[in-house]
């Protein structure tokens, strides 16, 4: 890279860092999830904007050379927060013990799969090039059923937390499913992946490797949660995260030469770090947040990169899958959270907490738009679809707040909880 590209190229970075920050702070002034600002900046707004008024920016502004640098530090960003993710996805044994859990995920999982898959089936009969694209239809149905199932734990927990929401029942019960729907909805993206490149070892190659992968995990968290292993990390925390960071980049690297995603090299590496203790937790902090810090690289290179070839939003497809969506999982989480026991008022939130699909959605969206299963017109559909869902959830809370009032908080140790 020459010295001019390299100045080029930072300048560059510069910029979408501040389109990143003005999105992320105008977001959270209405109320909204920073990341919610940060898409609509990055991958929405700020493209169409630009092609709408100077179609040949891109090549000025953002020669190849330039951009191809930027994707790369933005796809760094985007593995290294996923190690984050996958370490917040505690499953608390205690907890899935407890029936409503079932009854939750199954009521945000089983009807949300099914609606995206009929979704799917009705754009596969359709048969427009421009949103079906020449994916096999088995990746193609599929993808689009678990974009419509999945929630966004990271995202969500940080709803809840601002609500105050996070020790009650409702927010505890969501937050639970999510991260079970999630497990689910990554093993169905292996699925995807691996029927969509055959050339690389298909489905036997993503069997093999989760089957090899979740030992190796399981393994290392034991090898990591050590008192020794501790001791190590709390003394070097920083040099520990740098470790930590590179052995994702790498691991993600691997995945992507198995023929897989690099998700999945990323999740491996966050599953394997010990969840809930203190020294561990230091330095995942400090490399999920570096790759927060890169995500709008991610967005702003990738929605330069769709809408050039998307020809814009296919806004009747996006208000369909928008309907879809929030009717499958506002609908099926409350019905079968009331089969399950819970209350009218607390179903309702918690089918509007599980509404919540945020950058989970958009890291499944960019898989599936990298292994060719969608096309760049169906991408923006769904990625529309991704930022309206997330937006509705503080709104709705709201307004089942002042309908019925606030959720009680947990008793405090000690007191008894009286029915009735």
């Amino acid at each position: 890279m020459t010295l001019p590209v390299a100045a080029h190229a930072i300048a560059a970075l510069g910029s979408f860092l501040v389109v990143g920050l003005l999105g992320r702070r105008l977001a959270r002034r209405i109320g909204q999830p920073g990341v919610v600002g940060e898409i609509a900046f990055g991958m929405l707004l700020g493209p169409a904007v630009l092609g709408w008024a100077w179609p040949g920016a891109q090549a000025v502004l953002l020669p190849a050379d330039v951009l191809e640098p930027l994707r790369d530090l933005g796809h760094a960003g985007l593995v290294l927060f996923l190690v984050g993710v996958a370490h917040e996805l505690r499953l608390d044994a205690s907890r899935l013990r407890d029936r409503a859990i079932g009854w939750t995920t199954l009521g945000t999982l089983v009807p949300s799969l099914m609606a995206g898959a009929a979704f799917g089936g009705w754009l596969v009969l359709h048969d427009r090039p421009s949103l079906r694209g020449t994916a096999p239809t088995l990746a193609f149905v599929l993808l689009l059923a678990i974009t419509m199932a999945v929630s966004a734990v990271p995202v969500l927990a940080r709803i809840l937390a601002d609500r105050g929401l996070t020790a009650t029942h409702a927010g505890r019960l969501s937050l639970t499913s999510a991260a079970l729907v999630d497990a689910v909805a990554w093993l169905l993206l292996a699925v995807v992946i691996a029927v969509a490149r055959p050339g690389s070892g298909g489905i036997s190659t993503a069997a093999v490797v989760l089957v090899a992968g979740v030992p190796v995990a399981v393994l290392g968290r034991r090898l990591l949660k050590t008192s020794r292993a501790e001791r190590l990390c709390a003394r070097w925390t920083w040099p520990v995260a740098v470790v930590l960071g590179f052995c994702a980049l790498r691991a993600a690297d691997v995945a992507e030469s198995l023929g897989l995603t690099a998700i999945f090299g990323a999740f491996m590496v966050g599953l394997m770090i010990p969840p809930g203790s203190p020294h561990w937790d230091a330095p995942v902090r400090r490399v999920s947040t570096l790759g927060l810090w890169l995500v709008p690289v991610f967005f702003v290179a990738t929605g330069l990169s769709v809408w050039t070839g998307s020809g814009g939003i296919p806004w009747l497809v996006t208000i369909l899958a928008t309907i879809v969506a929030v009717l499958s999982k506002i609908g099926g989480g409350y019905a079968v959270s009331r089969l399950g026991g819970e209350g009218h008022t607390e179903a309702l939130r918690i089918g509007v907490m599980l509404n919540t699909r945020g950058l989970t959605e958009i890291v499944l969206l960019q898989a599936g738009y990298s292994a060719g299963v969608l096309t760049s017109g169906l991408y923006l559909a769904l990625l529309v679809m991704a930022v309206a869902t997330t937006s509705l959830t503080g709104p709705l809370l709201s307004l089942i707040d002042r309908r019925h009032g606030a959720a009680a908080p947990p008793p405090r140790k000690g007191e008894q909880v009286v029915a009735g």
